[in-house]
Order: C-alpha cells, then sequence, then structure tokens
C-alpha cells in the first residue's frame, strides 16, 4: 500500500507540538496520480494527518502558513478528542512544496467541529456556535496564551454546535467589510450597534447538535433593521462587529460563500435532493428555502412542480435566480480565484467543492442582464467512473476503502474536499476530509485522516512575498495578492493612512490585472477629499463594471448616493440598473419611486433578478410605489395592462392591486392564462382583503373558480391562516377539519434478513426487458416513465448516480442507508388510527403523503403524538414480491433509463 506508507513517511517529518491526541488508525490519503486536474497543472502532497485531523476549513496567511479548523469531535464523535477541537497552524518552513511544521494556535473544551477559521494579519476568527470568537495573537507567537493575548466574543446568538447547517467562515471583502454566513439552523443575535437580528425558519432541532433558540418561534418577525428575513443566510459587518448588513437569506447550508473584487458574491448551497447549485447572491435577496413567513418550500410547492424549481421556489415571487441547479451532492467550501500563480485565463474563476462527487467544479461567471451565466466545469476530480457513492444522494452507504482497480490504492472515491484556498504565493490549496461517507450527519474514517492539496503549475516553486503593513508600500503589496484575507490586511491598513496612501492607490489603480486594478476603487472614498473627488468621476466611466464598482464603493463607505443612482436607473446595463434599484431599499417611496419606476420601464419582462432587484428596492412600500408606477406607466383599464407590468404587480404583491387583480381573474376579455396569474398574483398579497377577495372567487363560480380554489387551499392553511379563513373554509365545506375521514397507511417493518442477499443478486446477469415489467411495481411511489407519484426520489437516472451495487442495496435493505430528505414519520391519531409517510407541512394542518402519493391533510387536533420512523418508508424486495433475479432485471433496465 504504498501511498499509505508515502503518506505516513511524510506525515513522520512533521514537528507535531501537539501531540494530545491520536487517531487509533493509521492515516491514511489519496494518492496525487488518482487527481484529474486542468492542462499544465499538478497535485502534490502538501500536508497529510497526523499533521492534521478531519479539516471542516482552512485560511492562508501572508507567510504561506496554513491555518486549518478540526472536526474530530464532529456529530456522534463528540468528546472523541478531550480537552475539544483545535485551530492547527501548518508551515512549509524549507519552502520544499511540503510542511515541516504543524502545532496548535488554540484548543478549547467549547471548540466541537468548528465550521470556520479567518485570519487576518494577527487576528484569527473562529465560526463556533453560538459564538464569533475573535482571538488577538498581541505578541504574534502563532500560539493562544490567555495570559497575553486577546480572545472577545463579538456576536453571539447563532444556532446548533456540532451541526453543519450553522455558523461558517468569515472572509474579508473589497470593502473593508467581513462577511459571514450561517446555515438554516437560524440565529437570533445584536450586532454591536445595538440591533438585534430575527433569522426564523421552520428547521428546529433537525440532525442532531446542541440548539441554543427556537428558529420557529421568530419565524416571521422583523429585525430591528426594519427588514424581515428568514434562516439561511450572509451577512456582512465591521471588523468590531457593529453594522451588521445581512445581505442574502433563504438558503438551506450555504457551507461558505466568496466575494469577489468586483463586490459580487458567489455561493454553493446544499439540498434534500436532488437540486444543489451554485449562484450569485441578489444582494439582500432569498434564495428560496423558506418562504417569507419562514414555511418550507415544500408547504407551497405546485403540482407537477420540477423539484429544483420548487426547492428554491424559482416560480415565486421575492427570490433570486438559483443559478446552476446541478443535481445531488454535499457542496462546501468555496473560493474565487483572480490572480496568482495559474496566469491571467484562470482569473476569475469561481471553484466549488462538492464532497459528495468527489471534485472541485469550476466556472467563470460571465455577465447576463442583471446576473451571471454559470457555466460549469470539472476542475479537480478523483472519481473516474461517474458512479457515486457515500453520499445522501444516492441512498448513503459508503465507499470501500481500497480501490476496485488496485488493491494497494486508497480509493479516490474517499476524496472529500471540504475547502479550497489560495495560497500568498498564488497555487490553490484543498484540504480534504477523506471519508466513506458524507453527509447524514455521519463520519466513519476513525483515523480522522485529512490531507492538503497543492495544485500549481508543473514544476511550481512556492514564493510567500514578505509584507510590511506599516508601510504603504508593504500594504499595497498585500492588497495585490492572490489570498483574499491578505488582501483585506491591505485594505484596512491603507484605509487608516488616509490621503497619504492615495499616489499609490492611483498607482495600483492602473494595474494592467482588471482584478488587481479594482481593488484601488474601494479606497478612494475614505483617501480624503481627493480620493472621494476622484471616485465620483469614476461613475462616468465609460467601463460599466468599473463605474458599477465606484458607484458601491460610496454607498458602502455612508456616502449619499441618490443623484448617482438616478443616473445609474437610465443607464443602458441591466447591472447598473439593478443596483440603482437596490440602493432605493429603505428610503421613503416619495424618494424610491421616481428611481424604480425609470428602472421598470426598461425591464425585458424575463430577467428574474431584474425584475427581484426592483421588489427588493421597493420593500415596506410595496403598495405606494406601485401605485406610482401605475399612475406613471398609465395602464388604464386593468384588463389593458400589459404583460410585464402584470408580472411587476405579481413581483410587488401591493395591496392597492386587489380590485384590479379581481377583476382580471373575472374577466372572459383575458385568456385562462392570464386570469390563473392575476389569481396567483392575488394569492401573494400579504392583506386581508385579498383573502377575501380569492374567498369571493371561489364561491361566485367565476371563470377562476378552479385557481382559485387551489390557492386558496393553500394559503387559507397556511400564510393567510391568521386572517381567520377557516370558518369560512368549513363552511364552504372547502376544508371542514370535522368533516376529515383519515385513511391509515401503515408501512410495516421488514424482517431482518431476505431471502436472498445483495451479493446473490450481484451474481446475476440481468435483462432490461424483464426489468421494464418489473418496474412496473416501482410505480406505486416513484416517478418513472412519466407515471407514478414524487413521493420517493425520482428513478430517472438514479442507477448511474449511485451505481448498480448501491441500487441493489437499495432495494434488498432499503432500511440499511435511507436516502436523506425521504424519512419517515409515523402520526397516531386520537381515534387509533395510525399514518406513515413523509411529512411535507407542519402547519395546522398537518400534509402527510404515504405510499402510492395519498396526501392528506391531518388538523392537529386530531394527532395524538407524532415519531420518526426507524426503517425505511421503501417496501424491500421481498415485500414487493421480487426475487432476486427481478431486481437484476430492474437494476439492468434502470441503468438506461
Amino acid at each position: 500500500m504504498t501511498h499509505r506508507l508515502f503518506t505516513l513517511s511524510f506525515a513522520a517529518t512533521a514537528s507535531l507540538t501537539a501531540a494530545d491526541w491520536e487517531a487509533p488508525n493509521a492515516p491514511e490519503a489519496v494518492g496525487t496520480h488518482a487527481f484529474q486536474v486542468p492542462e499544465g497543472l499538478e497535485v502534490t502532497l502538501w500536508a497529510a494527518t497526523p499533521q492534521l485531523y478531519n479539516p471542516t476549513n482552512m485560511d492562508i496567511d501572508a507567510a504561506g502558513r496554513i491555518w486549518v479548523a478540526e472536526g474530530v469531535n464532529y456529530r456522534r464523535h463528540k468528546g472523541r478528542r478531550e480537552g475539544g477541537d483545535r485551530i492547527a497552524v501548518l508551515q512549509d518552513t524549507d519552502g520544499d512544496g511540503q510542511a515541516d511544521s504543524s502545532h496548535t494556535f488554540v484548543q478549547e473544551e467549547g471548540l466541537v467541529a468548528p465550521l470556520g477559521v479567518g485570519v487576518f494579519d494577527n487576528v484569527v476568527v473562529v465560526s463556533q456556535p453560538p459564538d464569533l470568537i475573535v482571538y488577538t495573537d498581541v505578541d504574534r507567537d502563532l500560539v493562544f496564551d490567555p495570559l497575553v493575548d486577546k480572545r472577545e466574543v463579538i456576536l453571539t446568538g447563532f444556532n446548533a454546535r456540532n451541526h453543519d447547517h450553522s455558523l461558517h467562515s468569515v472572509t474579508g471583502g473589497p470593502d473593508g467589510k467581513w462577511y459571514f454566513n450561517n446555515g438554516n439552523c437560524g440565529a437570533l443575535f445584536t450586532d454591536k450597534s445595538g440591533k438585534t437580528f430575527r433569522m426564523g425558519g421552520g428547521y428546529h432541532k433537525n440532525g442532531g447538535g446542541d440548539w441554543f433558540i427556537n428558529s420557529t418561534e421568530i419565524a416571521g418577525k422583523k429585525s430591528d433593521d426594519g427588514f424581515l428575513w428568514t434562516s439561511g443566510f450572509s451577512a456582512r459587518m465591521n471588523p468590531d462587529g457593529s453594522d451588521v448588513e445581512i445581505i442574502g437569506h433563504g438558503y438551506r447550508n450555504s457551507y461558505e460563500h466568496a466575494v469577489n473584487s468586483f463586490g459580487e458574491l458567489f455561493q454553493n448551497d446544499n439540498d434534500d435532493p436532488p437540486a444543489c447549485r451554485n449562484s450569485y447572491v441578489l444582494e439582500y435577496g432569498s434564495a428560496g428555502y423558506f418562504t417569507r413567513d419562514g414555511r418550507f418550500y415544500k408547504t407551497v410547492k405546485r403540482p407537477k412542480q420540477d423539484h429544483g424549481r420548487a426547492h428554491w421556489r424559482q416560480d415565486d415571487p421575492g427570490t433570486f435566480d438559483a443559478g446552476d441547479i446541478y443535481g445531488g451532492g454535499s457542496p462546501t467550501g468555496v473560493v474565487f480565484y483572480e490572480n496568482g500563480a495559474l496566469g491571467e485565463k484562470a482569473g476569475g474563476t469561481f471553484l466549488s467543492c462538492e464532497a459528495g462527487r468527489n471534485v472541485i467544479f469550476s466556472y467563470q461567471p460571465e455577465v447576463l442582464g442583471a446576473g451571471y451565466r454559470m457555466e460549469r466545469h470539472t476542475w479537480m476530480n478523483s472519481n473516474h467512473d461517474g458512479q457515486f457513492v457515500g453520499s445522501d444522494f444516492v441512498g448513503g452507504g459508503k465507499a470501500e476503502q481500497m480501490a476496485d482497480t488496485d488493491p494497494d490504492e486508497v480509493n479516490p472515491k474517499l476524496f472529500r474536499p471540504s475547502d479550497v484556498a489560495i495560497g500568498a504565493d498564488g497555487a490553490i490549496y484543498v484540504a480534504d476530509w477523506f471519508d466513506p461517507r458524507v453527509g447524514g450527519h455521519a463520519d466513519l474514517d476513525d483515523s480522522c485522516s485529512g490531507a492538503i492539496y497543492r495544485i500549481a503549475p508543473q514544476g511550481f516553486k512556492p514564493n510567500n512575498p514578505e509584507i510590511d503593513l506599516t508601510s504603504i508600500e508593504g500594504a499595497i503589496s498585500a492588497l495585490r495578492s492572490p489570498a483574499p484575507n491578505v488582501r483585506w490586511t491591505g485594505f484596512n491598513a491603507l484605509r487608516t493612512r488616509g490621503e497619504k496612501a492615495l499616489p499609490a492607490v492611483l498607482a495600483l489603480s492602473k494595474d494592467s490585472n482588471p482584478w488587481i486594478a479594482i481593488r484601488a476603487v474601494w479606497l478612494l472614498p475614505h483617501l480624503g477629499d481627493e480620493g472621494l473627488a476622484v471616485c465620483n468621476q469614476l461613475l462616468q466611466s465609460a467601463d460599466e463594471r468599473t463605474r458599477l464598482v465606484a458607484f458601491r464603493a460610496l454607498k458602502r463607505a455612508g456616502k449619499d448616493v441618490y443623484r448617482s443612482a438616478q443616473q445609474l436607473a437610465i443607464h443602458p446595463s441591466a447591472a447598473l440598473r439593478r443596483d440603482a434599484a437596490l440602493s432605493m431599499r429603505g428610503l421613503p417611496p416619495e424618494l424610491a419611486s421616481p428611481v424604480l419606476i425609470e428602472v421598470a420601464k426598461r425591464w425585458d419582462g424575463s430577467d428574474k433578478n431584474y425584475l427581484e432587484s426592483i421588489g427588493l428596492g421597493a420593500e415596506n412600500h410595496e403598495a405606494e410605489i406601485w401605485t406610482a408606477m401605475r399612475d406613471a406607466f398609465a395602464p388604464g383599464d386593468p384588463l389593458k395592462w400589459s404583460d410585464s407590468f402584470a408580472r411587476i404587480t405579481w413581483r410587488l404583491w401591493p395591496s392597492t392591486a386587489i380590485d384590479d387583480l379581481k377583476a382580471r381573474a373575472n374577466s372572459p376579455e383575458l385568456t385562462v392564462e392570464q386570469r390563473d396569474f392575476a389569481v396567483e398574483s392575488l394569492s401573494f398579497i400579504d392583506d386581508q382583503g385579498a383573502a377575501d377577495a380569492m374567498f369571493e372567487l371561489v364561491t361566485r363560480d367565476g371563470l377562476s373558480k378552479n385557481s382559485a380554489t387551489s390557492w386558496l387551499l393553500m394559503r387559507g392553511t397556511g400564510a393567510w391562516a391568521k386572517f381567520g379563513l377557516s370558518k369560512k373554509l368549513a363552511e364552504t365545506g372547502i376544508y371542514d377539519p370535522r368533516k376529515i375521514e383519515p385513511i391509515e397507511v401503515t408501512v410495516h417493518k421488514a424482517d431482518k434478513t431476505t431471502t436472498f442477499t445483495e451479493a446473490d443478486v450481484l451474481e446475476l446477469q440481468g435483462d432490461a426487458e424483464r426489468g421494464k415489467l418489473a418496474a412496473a411495481r416501482c410505480v406505486m411511489c416513484h416517478h418513472l416513465n412519466e407515471m407514478g407519484p414524487h413521493y420517493g426520489p425520482d428513478l430517472k437516472g438514479w442507477v448511474s448516480r449511485q451505481g448498480a451495487e448501491m441500487a441493489v442495496r437499495s432495494i434488498v435493505d432499503p432500511s440499511a442507508d435511507i436516502a436523506h430528505g425521504f424519512e419517515g414519520s409515523t402520526l397516531l391519531l386520537k381515534d387509533g388510527k395510525k399514518i406513515d409517510g413523509i411529512l411535507i407541512s407542519e402547519g395546522n394542518p398537518v400534509v402527510m403523503t404515504s405510499t402510492g402519493g395519498l396526501t392528506q391533510m391531518l388538523p392537529t387536533g386530531r394527532i395524538k403524538s407524532r415519531k420518526k420512523m426507524k426503517h425505511s418508508l421503501m417496501l424491500n424486495a421481498d415485500q414487493l414480491g421480487l426475487t432476486a433475479q427481478d431486481v437484476a432485471d430492474l437494476v439492468e433496465y434502470l441503468k438506461s433509463y
């Protein structure tokens, strides 16, 4: 096992000054030859266990040291390492391209699998719920000493310790702010300015961990900034924890995000399989995982709606474009590469780790209207056959330790990239969690092995330029760095020098590399009157992206940009008009309306992010601003509205449009589609009048009765329940809890042993034609060939995603590893009936879908108890009456489906 021995020999050279704990098993790593990377680049092993264990996140400082957050005490292994987890510091002291020094910066009992570490000179920021902790290494000896150094909790109130959907890493932005994000566990925190943020949603005590707040109790409540946010969010703030600003929300679990030098935020996000994504985050926008009042997307899923569009609510107003939805996976760390050793062509590359697929994806986002075109490529890959294993989206399971092709090789599918970062030397560094399993709140590698790989041009010699932040020249050098947080230290140092730094900053703005040059623009508003004047001049730049950054720089610096927004609102660039609209957010309607009207006039009728920027700019004043738009556009008779104005009305959900929408819904002059769209628009207005209007459309047998009934039922038992529709719904028979007769549906747990095994099936040759006939038994629960419900996972591409062996296992023993998102629950009713199925909505009524796709609404008052099932909802092969040959035939058929 040469690569295992190589790892051990290599690791033995490390200076293990923190040998407080050793894993019980020998460390392992994937051989570097197993990776495919772009032509001209090579992969080398920079560090490996025991220099580091279970890396969850990393950052790289100006000296090239890599700081690693470790998760030895992850999930069910909490307490495995006494004294808590640690932040480790690894260094290549002799410059040979391999770490030869490793020690502990800090270790605390309260550090339990922290998911973020950010290094800003001698300031180290650790993300450990419920706290965001800042350690200042006062004596700069790279070891935290509580008697000398400083430890401060700058923010607290982030939910769920030892949970992947909680607080993630902090990174420095080009504007001098610190950026961080948090998963959908939610938060209730107060910044140093005294503003309290209530980040709520319908996710509570899911997936284990230690929970500090009940985010469901704050769902639908505004924060002190006056806006309504949901769990799963991004924020930026001053480094002292003041002036926090939420800049995106409605995520499921964005593991990390990256802000580039143009101020654009990109991230990935996880999914209840299969709709993971990589996207541009529209400022202040919602990704759509939760509704406005914090309900799960499943509670408002439309009939026959594509899962990806439903998961990110892409057909609802109030969400930004989901970007690239690529399917199942387990996305982790990201970074945006701008300059460095990989050359100019690599500039502008967004890299996103995908641990479930053993790859790192790459994108070079291109401006497309008010958003970005995201074309996906595979940048680093250890999965050569495209068969995935050990991940939720393929039913769980685990990857075998040894490779199929060579028993002396570590299986390359154990590569689980947890983070990717850029060094000050310009190379790319990738942290490997290394495990047979990813997701499902599990880790199966008892050796806690981890590795850091370096990807650089062949023959690369690392060089980390010495940086002196006390001099203007040194700060400029830092601002030029490929490493994002090193750049931040340069920005911060130059900002403190004020107008003295202006000549050097202006010189930097003329750099031939656009990514480096644009960094200077962010500093200009902070460099005295002359710097401010130069920034204002750039608002007239012929280069639209320079103009955009100048506008953003002034806004982030607290300058009045209203006049500039008026100019941008009529600019030919949709991106500039988008930012003009967003800058109206929070302004009185009499100021915001003129700018938003100009932006709205220039909407192409289809750009989702553009329309959403208008809605975000109008937030809290939608009715007044829509009225001003109606008067400005003079559409007259509501039956004569253009389709684009109808869609603007849909997005602004104005209470002042209720009568007009009702008229459109009832008009025989409009098409069915136009009438139905008016009903849909009405359903998103959070107003008693809208609920009453919808009820009238249902009970008066109008042209839109069927559509209105569907929306009324969804809203009347959801977002509109507060308007007291229960009595009216019951009186009309639309929904009367007293008359509901629940149907009992139970799924019996199969015997532990079946009449045949997985091995028996794998020995057989399958026949696809016979398998097509056997597949008829699957449509009771699975969507197959346009038949069957969307109850179990969609079988299209199922075998190709997870491989034949895992498919066989899932059919023979479905309870062995239940796919995430398809866990069952049991409802015991007060009348003694029992219902097994998947909880679609946990409001009142509870909505449960059971075997066969049977969906029932169950009033909470009829439910005695509810609990999660320990076995799968799927019947095993014996229960389905399948023989071993039937299973072999079925899998053979599904290989090509």
